[in-house]
């Protein structure tokens, strides 16, 4: 059994159980929207602090490995927009979506435990999901601003603050820029202080993973849209999930290669590129109205096919290394 099946197995189990419970109701209505906003806002930045705090400032600041897994998701949001707009054209607002369907994964809910479980007590995984995470958000906002200025033509705000907004308000932020400053600084953390956080921060893999669960279980009952042919269906989820499965660890895959990224960081950076479609990305389609459903069904398809492709993926690594 590859070593990514057991913890994947682990991963798919607890969104499983937390997709059962939303559809037999045992919970009230709104638990997933009380777990997401306790691990986004308490469980998910103390993790990242204490793990980055307790990290050498200049193994957190590994500029090949920013470089190139940002520039992965840059180039597979603008191949997939280009795509879109040549299928749709004058629908900046679809292609921004989609874009972002393919760009954003699952690197904090998913990633985070991931990391955690692949490589138990090792803050440099953590590192390396929390630098996934920054740039994921980073593409999140710049994916917002674009889908705002194509619906809401007269802005009272100027793109770059929209952007900065968005940025400097997001929890994951503020931790992940708290536990580099402490690193820098070499800010000592009391022994009670860190085991406080650290067991805060464990919790954030059962909530997290349960409630993309929940939230999948509803995602699934968004609303009607317009409907398309089921050819076009296929042909469009497709797409969508080569390029984000596929198509941007590849990418991530050969930028690390070039930028001389030690082989460990490599794997984490190719495994964070791979992972599923974020569930942020059909709250943000559900809050513009566009494409909400399709990206509800893109999440789901591509969170169970990664089931797959995964394992698949970690053989070639460690093949290729």
């Amino acid at each position: 059994m590859p070593s990514i099946l057991t913890p994947l197995i682990a991963v798919f189990g607890i969104m499983l159980l937390g997709f059962i419970i939303q559809k037999l109701k045992v919970l009230p209505h709104d638990t997933d929207f009380t777990l997401n906003e306790y691990v986004y806002y308490v469980a998910f930045p103390a993790i990242l602090f204490i793990a980055l705090a307790e990290t050498d400032i200049d193994e957190i600041l590994q500029w090949g490995f920013i470089f190139s897994f940002g520039l992965a998701m840059v180039v597979t949001y603008f191949v997939t927009a280009v795509i879109s707009l040549s299928a749709d054209k004058k629908q900046p607002a679809l292609a921004a979506i989609r874009g972002l369907n393919t760009s954003f994964g699952n690197t904090a809910f998913i990633g985070i435990p991931l990391m955690m479980m692949l490589y138990p007590g090792d803050n440099h995984a953590v590192t390396a999901a929390a630098i996934a995470s920054l740039l994921s958000i980073v593409m999140f906002a710049f994916a917002m601003v674009s889908m705002e200025l194509a619906i809401n033509k007269q802005q009272k705000h100027h793109p770059v603050i929209i952007m900065l907004n968005a940025l400097i308000s997001n929890p994951i932020v503020i931790g992940c820029a708290l536990g580099v400053a402490a690193s820098a600084v070499k800010l000592p953390i009391p022994d009670s202080l860190s085991m406080m956080m650290r067991l805060i921060g464990n919790t954030s893999s059962p909530c997290a993973l349960f409630a993309i669960g929940m939230v999948l279980a509803k995602a699934m009952h968004g609303g009607a849209e317009p409907a398309l042919p089921r050819r076009h269906i296929a042909i469009e989820m497709t797409v969508l999930n080569i390029l984000k499965l596929v198509f941007q660890p590849v990418i991530a895959y050969f930028l690390l290669r070039y930028f001389g990224v030690d082989t460990e960081l490599l794997i984490m950076g190719v495994i964070l590129a791979a992972l599923p479609s974020a569930a942020s990305v059909y709250l943000l389609a559900q809050r513009y109205q566009t494409y909400a459903l399709a990206s509800a069904k893109c999440i789901l398809i591509s969170t169970i096919a990664t089931f797959i492709t995964l394992p698949i993926i970690e053989k070639l690594l460690h093949g290729l290394s």
